[in-house]
């Protein structure tokens, strides 16, 4: 295959010094463990890297702490500039980008080049120009006295860990609002996926961002994660991933009393009325459930759909599941590539095979003759509300479809998990769109949609699927200290109020 006609490299010779970025450099671990990036389409590894241990995760601390006074030193408008210049970088770099988050993701390189790479490019541009507009509350005399004012500061160096289904898009969502804000940051992406996050990495260098601003760890969770959420001098920890790691994140950062982003699991519902456009949600369902193979804490998982649509709507995915093509990345053709691993296929298959015992599996339910980690697309119905595959998060290409009959007993449903991250609903009835807004419990609902995010709008969610913002300038709240400032008016030696202690003196 001829690399460079889709963007594509040598990552053994790219990466040749090492998978972790300290101070501007590439360089190796000291965990004396190494680890493989798998190409999940092939089952073959492309590169091993040595992971970083508690050293390395020190090391990059410093690193970034050394750097701290002097990006969080500059103008607002030095630092937008530098990331506008960052955007550009990125821009220039779209085909490499694209072919590395395929190539250690197994996602479809359609997918990677219109909306992974143009994402984060965009998300970048966005926070370039979010930088120059902190705001605090206006100054004035609220007690008469004084003029009180607020500042808004970096909270310091930031350590932030980020999962592999988006490990670009993750990367970008932890760094730009961090260094926005005048922060620098540890990133620490997945093992399986650190290749963009050290592209982004090396990029914000290139675009003239000081070196130890933006700094990458690629190590284990139990060493390198674990160390870098209770290091001493890391004052904030923004995590992406599932609730269960979540908790053991909070656990940690609770200790050293850190400030906690935490952006958890979800277990996205769609909700279709008796007056929707069918097509519309059943081809809305298709893409919203396959997105990213399902890999998507936002993906539609579980549809409701009220009775009179019912049957139409389960025949209508299941025609369009059946003509999904599973097949190679890099090929045009794709509509969906592998799971990020074998293991993670396994686990997908796991809840298949369990729910074969209480519910029927309409289509798919099974992973094709490949060396790859593929799974093909399944629906699945005749579940219980309160079944596995209902209630947990699967993280693939499975869509459960269960029926409802009063508006009330949908909306009921939809909020009926412990999650709370996105959800949908779909009608021609504004007042029907109206109180799904309202009563759905999640950090996002679109209506006659799913799936679609926009730099300018806040991710995050409710519930089990954890809080905090990603993303827009909601995000910057994350990223900063709020501080009052007071001023004294009078030029009085003895004020007033000293009279509580100091009686008639």
């Amino acid at each position: 295959m001829d690399l460079s006609a889709n963007g594509g490299f040598d990552v053994r010779e790219r990466f040749a010094e090492g998978a972790q970025y300290v101070g501007g450099t590439l360089r190796g671990g000291t965990s004396g463990r190494s680890h493989p990036v798998v190409d999940p389409a092939t089952g073959e590894s492309v590169y091993a890297y040595e992971l970083a241990g508690t050293a390395d995760v020190d090391a990059a601390v410093a690193a970034a702490a050394r750097a701290l006074p002097g990006w969080a030193g500059a103008t607002p408008g030095e630092r937008s500039d530098a990331m506008h210049r960052f955007a550009a970088v990125l821009s220039g770099r779209a085909a490499e980008f694209a072919y590395a988050e395929s190539l250690q993701c197994g996602k479809p390189l359609r997918l990677t080049t219109e909306f992974d790479v143009p994402g984060t490019v965009d998300n970048t541009a966005f926070f370039a120009g979010a930088a120059r507009h902190l705001e605090g509350r206006a100054a004035g005399e609220y007690s008469g006295d004084h003029t009180s004012y607020v500042r808004r500061e970096p909270v310091g160096v930031v350590g932030s860990i980020a999962p592999w289904n988006y490990p670009l898009q993750m990367a970008a969502w932890k760094v730009l609002p961090a260094i926005a804000a005048g922060n620098t940051i540890v990133l620490k992406p997945a093992e399986l996926t650190p290749l963009t996050s050290l592209m982004f990495a090396q990029a914000a260098t290139e675009a003239g961002i000081p070196a130890g601003v933006v700094n990458v760890v690629t190590g284990a969770g139990k060493e390198a994660g674990e160390h870098l959420v209770g290091h001493p001098d890391v004052a904030m920890t923004s995590f992406t991933g599932s609730t269960a790691v979540g908790r053991r994140v909070a656990e940690i950062a609770t200790a050293t009393v850190k400030r906690l982003h935490l952006e958890l699991g979800g277990k996205a519902p769609f909700v279709v009325f008796d007056d929707a456009d069918l097509e519309a949600a059943v081809h809305g369902a298709v893409a919203g459930a396959l997105i990213n193979t399902g890999q998507d804490c936002t993906a539609a998982t579980r549809a409701y759909v009220q009775r009179p649509l019912y049957d139409a709507f389960v025949a209508g995915v299941a025609d369009l599941f059946s003509g999904i093509r599973v097949g190679d990345p890099f090929d045009a053709k794709t509509d969906l590539g592998p799971l990020i691993s074998h293991a993670q296929r396994d686990r997908v298959a796991g809840f298949v095979e369990r729910a074969r015992s209480y519910a029927t599996i309409v289509t798919g339910g099974e992973a094709p003759a490949s060396p790859g980690a593929f799974y093909r697309p399944t629906l699945v119905t005749g579940a219980a509300q309160d079944s596995e595959i209902v209630q947990s998060e699967i993280f693939g290409p499975v869509l459960v479809v269960l029926p409802f009959d009063s508006d009330d007993e949908g909306l009921a449903l939809a909020n009926d998990t412990p999650y709370g991250l996105a959800a949908s609903a779909w009608t021609r009835d504004v007042f029907r769109a109206g109180r799904a807004t309202r009563e759905i419990k999640a950090g996002c609902v679109w209506v006659n949609d799913h799936i679609p995010i926009i730099s300018e709008m806040p991710h995050g969610g409710y519930r089990a699927s954890g809080y905090g913002k990603d993303m827009s300038a909601y995000s910057l709240e994350e990223y900063t200290q709020v501080k009052h400032v007071m001023y004294d008016n009078t030029a009085v030696a003895r004020k007033s109020w000293h009279r509580t202690i100091f009686g008639d003196r």
